[in-house]
């Protein structure tokens, strides 16, 4: 029970921080936001900020992915058709944000809690991009050795190149949504763009 209010207490903390940065971020420019002001925003230390994200960058790159275990990550990720557990993250992933969303005067899916106002210093400022592709790194490392083991008689080199297709994949069908504006839901943009990346887990399958 310790554990489990220690974890919820956690998950609210980081939360509570990335919002209190959001804000100052929005209103004065990421660059001129230091961790000690978003820490005195959140009302928690700066060793806590550094704790939870290590850099003012990965305050915006990180989720819950982050921190999720082996186990919890092999039961989301379909080994057989894992662009469509990516797409069903993404789902679930905008129905919290809608649910949370206050509308903006730019429509709905840019309220201030929706995806685009977080993910657009993604590709706004240089070094949160740094930040997020190095995360997106880390995540290929997670998932290659799942799809290695998934039965798909992938060996350990294809799957390493198949994680970083699905990753940095992700990534790409983000920035377009970005770039055209970001008024429509980000699932369609990774249905279409990764769709080709299917023809890896059929083809492993016929062969």
């Amino acid at each position: 029970m310790a554990t489990g209010l220690r974890e919820r207490w956690r998950v609210k903390a980081r939360r509570t921080i990335q919002e209190c940065a959001l804000d100052l971020f929005d209103e004065r420019g990421f660059g001129a936001v230091t961790i000690e002001e978003i820490a005195a925003a959140a009302e928690v230390s700066p060793s806590s900020v550094y704790r939870y994200f290590g850099t003012k960058e990965g305050i915006l790159v990180a989720d819950e992915f982050d921190t999720m275990s082996e186990e919890a990550l092999a039961e989301i990720l379909d080994v057989d058709d894992p662009v469509e557990s990516m797409l069903q993250i993404v789902l679930r992933y905008e129905a919290v944000a809608a649910d949370d969303a206050t509308p903006a005067a730019e429509g709905a899916l840019r309220g201030e809690r929706s995806p685009w106002r977080r993910v657009r210093y993604f590709f706004q400022e240089p070094s949160v991009r740094m930040a997020a592709c190095a995360a997106l790194d880390r995540a290929g490392q997670r998932i290659a050795p799942l799809l290695a083991g998934g039965g798909r008689g992938l060996t350990e080199a294809q799957a390493r190149v198949a994680a970083n297709a699905l990753v940095f994949g992700y990534f790409a069908a983000l920035e377009q949504w970005y770039l055209e504006g970001g008024n429509q839901p980000i699932a369609g943009y990774v249905e279409e763009g990764m769709s080709p990346l299917r023809a890896i887990w059929s083809d492993a399958k016929r062969s």
